[in-house]
């Protein structure tokens, strides 16, 4: 959206439904939308919904989707959460912000921590009382609250020395009965039970679960919330049997696995508790050191930079559950350890899932690169459906580009895709490389050919850095390669911003920059570029040294179909969450499952069109027909024309050109040939490419993908290992700063006493 604006929807006063697949979605309340934007305030924002639904901001829950998954909410609480979710829906124009108040549903007890013994208050309003002393003093920065427990009401518990405290037995205390959590840590905005999605994590029979293990936690979380304890009767791979732990109680409930979905699924429930579950507090459940760091790392999955102070705050305000600042920094350390061992297991069977992948789908291709010992260093994967979509269904047309990964810096992802006759994204290969650079590109430039097996008349559209002005034509020989004009622009500004023109021209030599490009008629080709050069002869050389054949539609002998650049990094931004890039099988199997909904979703799409060509095809020739009535047409011969208009250009029929060269760039009829079809009386579309036609978009998604299954159960095999990933430490301190591709070189220095640049005023010799 331009500017980097976003409409986001605000929805309060609702309720989040789960169904029986754990999708999550919104119903009641009322909505509102509002415009936000890139450098808006966390604070401005939060205030701005607080005023349009009249609640208090200070205890106020702001949350979203990400794009493709419903099932688990984001919080927005920073300055930072609101650009990441701003950067998120971008592409999307619109997005749904769910607000909600948080409600005191339990009292909350406090204790000095100081004092090494704390007493757990029975009372709500002690408590409050508390807060406001602890706010009146300034004193109180050691002061911890504490949540109560039934269990442990009107119990003295001493608390063991931290300094004392081994990691283990540090987190091992947080499921005691006492729970600490700092008071400048934790807000004084009372946890919201009524609204969180673990209400709904058993639903009722036929609900399904990927595993046992998976049954078990989600069993936790809603024993948690509902406020009541079980025991397992039967509890195996096979099976799961769990009752209420109260004596006489009726709630029961078994899962089992089924052989024909390879699910575990709920067989038989009891909802009915006749003891006093659910009518006691939340958070009465049990809790353990390997349920919550289950907690904490989903949260670092989804945000690899959360403090324990941010992890404190959310467990608090999001579950009631209340932690210290130790007892968070402890849990961070065991996530971040189950994290690290999950990435190693999962890139470590890398060669499994490649093998998988081109066994499920025949006719793709997943090859890996390992060095002397064993360490993979690239991957290629290029899958069946697509490859066979770019064959049948799409323009020989390729773009080429790198793809930024949010939080992974050990491989960088190369795209190769194309676009289909309804000008969308098509990708046709990935490639993970150890580093972006001549050799990798080359490599997977060479993988890239023997997949495609014949490239006759293809162009190619990328950058011309890397190595890629060379290695492009060297591989693809008997191809056509374009610069991308949005990369050169990019250089040419950097290389104006050099000099010392004034604005209004270096804005003029930009327009002339971007005429020159986009013409298809030579002489203005040469007017773009003597314009240029009058303004600085500098920024006209650089133009020049170009290679204007690469570019410019005047002088590019290939076919661009009127594509001068692409947006591939935008169509990728949201594919990929930072939960997903932690190791090279999640990359690729996260791709798999969007490139799967992305298939099918275009295949549904085309099915409700009825036109011969693609809707954006439609509207193009639209555009032009509204032209038509101001030209005339005079028959030269039975298939040459002379259109007049603003311009006189030729026109033949037979051999669909056209003197504008439109026709013949696009393989769209111009204007000039739509006014002598017209004239004819023949059909428009008879003169456009195939690959504009709904039939050719239908061949281009007629194959499908499919993914590797028991992908969660992978076993390690013998082979290549990708842990941990090829990286070498470049010398000298981190750069905090992303160096930006584009940039040549710094600023010259100017000396204030001449105003020339390249020297300063202590060096100065010029004669005022």
């Amino acid at each position: 959206m331009e500017g980097g604006k976003l409409i986001a929807i605000c929805q309060f006063g609702g309720e989040f439904v789960t169904d029986a697949e754990g999708t999550m979605s919104y119903t009641g309340g009322e909505a509102h939308a509002i415009q936000i934007s890139h450098g808006m305030p966390f604070n401005n924002f939060k205030s701005e919904i607080a005023n349009m639904f009249n609640i208090d901001s200070s205890c106020m829950s702001i949350r979203y989707f990400l794009p493709y998954n419903k099932r688990t909410p984001i919080t927005i609480s920073s300055d930072k959460d609101l650009e990441r979710m701003i950067d998120f829906n971008l592409s999307y124009m619109t997005t749904d912000i769910y607000v909600s108040a948080k409600v005191d549903n339990r009292p909350t007890r406090s204790a000095i921590a100081d004092s090494g013994t704390s007493m757990v208050d029975t009372a709500a309003a002690e408590h409050n009382a508390r807060i406001k002393r602890v706010a009146a003093s300034k004193k109180t920065r050691n002061r911890v609250t504490r949540a109560s427990n039934p269990i442990a009401d009107n119990v003295r518990a001493p608390e063991p020395d931290a300094a004392k405290l081994t990691p283990e037995r540090a987190v091992c205390n947080i499921a005691d009965s006492v729970n600490l959590a700092t008071v400048d840590v934790v807000d004084h905005c009372e946890p919201q039970f009524s609204k969180t999605p673990w209400d709904n994590a058993i639903t009722d029979v036929g609900q399904e679960f990927d595993n046992p293990k998976a049954f078990r936690d989600e069993l936790r979380k809603y024993a948690y919330v509902k406020g009541f304890k079980y025991k397992y009767i039967k509890n195996d791979n096979a099976r799961v049997t769990v009752k209420c732990s109260e004596e006489n109680c009726s709630w029961r409930i078994h899962a089992s696995g089924s052989t024909r979905k390879q699910r575990f699924i709920i067989k038989k429930i009891n909802k009915m508790h006749t003891c006093d579950a659910g009518n006691v507090k939340a958070g009465y459940g049990r809790r353990t050191k390997q349920w919550l760091t289950s907690i904490v790392k989903e949260t670092l999955l989804g945000n690899p930079d959360s403090k324990p102070k941010d992890i404190a705050i959310d467990l608090y305000q999001d579950f009631g559950i209340n932690l210290s600042y130790s007892q968070a920094w402890h849990l961070k350390e065991f996530a971040q350890k189950d994290i690290h061992k999950l990435q190693e297991e999962l890139s470590n069977r890398l060669p499994w899932f490649c093998q998988q992948l081109v066994e499920t789908n025949p006719g793709s291709i997943a090859l890996i690169l390992s060095s002397a010992n064993s360490m993979v260093r690239r991957l290629f994967v290029s899958f069946h459906a697509f490859l066979h979509g770019f064959k049948h269904g799409c323009r020989p047309l390729l773009f080429l580009d790198r793809i930024p990964l949010k939080a992974n810096n050990q491989w960088k992802l190369l795209v190769a895709a194309a676009v289909d006759g309804n000008d969308e994204i098509l990708p046709v290969a990935f490639g993970l490389v150890e580093a972006e650079t001549c050799a990798s590109w080359q490599w997977f430039l060479e993988q890239l050919k023997c997949a495609l097996d014949s490239c006759g008349n293809l162009t190619i559209i990328s950058s011309r850095k890397m190595g890629l002005d060379e290695s492009v034509p060297q591989v693809f020989q008997d191809c056509f390669h374009s610069y991308s004009l949005s990369h050169l622009m990019e250089e040419f500004k950097t290389q104006i911003n050099n000099g010392s023109s004034p604005e209004e021209m270096k804005d003029a030599m930009v327009e002339a920059f971007k005429g020159a490009a986009q013409t298809s008629v030579l002489d203005y080709f040469t007017t773009c570029i003597e314009k240029i050069s009058t303004i600085s002869k500098d920024a006209g050389d650089w133009v020049i040294s170009t290679k204007p054949s690469h570019w410019s539609d005047a002088l590019f002998k290939g076919i661009r179909y009127g594509y001068f650049s692409s947006n591939i990094a935008e169509f990728f931004s949201t594919f990929l969450e930072v939960k997903d890039e932690s190791s090279v099988v999640q990359i690729i199997d996260t791709l798999m499952v969007k490139l799967i909904i992305l298939i099918d979703s275009r295949r549904q799409a085309c099915n409700s069109w009825e036109g011969t060509m693609t809707p954006s095809t439609e509207k193009k020739l639209e555009k032009e027909m509204y032209k038509v009535h101001t030209l005339n047409v005079v028959r030269s011969s039975d298939a040459m024309f002379e259109v007049r208009g603003s311009t006189s250009e030729v026109v033949d029929i037979e051999s669909w050109e056209c003197t504008c060269r439109k026709w013949q760039i696009t393989r769209l009829p111009c204007v000039h040939a739509i006014a002598v079809i017209d004239h004819s009386g023949k059909s428009v579309y008879d003169y456009c490419s195939q690959y504009y036609t709904t039939a050719c978009y239908s061949m281009t998604y007629s194959a499908s993908i499919n993914r590797v299954p028991d992908i969660e159960n992978i076993i390690s095999s013998q082979g290549p290992t990708s842990y941990p990933p090829p990286s070498s430490r470049p010398p000298g301190r981190p750069k905090r700063k992303r160096i930006s591709p584009y940039k040549t070189s710094t600023r010259p220095l100017h000396c204030s006493r001449c105003k020339q640049p390249g020297h300063n005023k202590a060096t100065c010799n010029a004669q005022l």
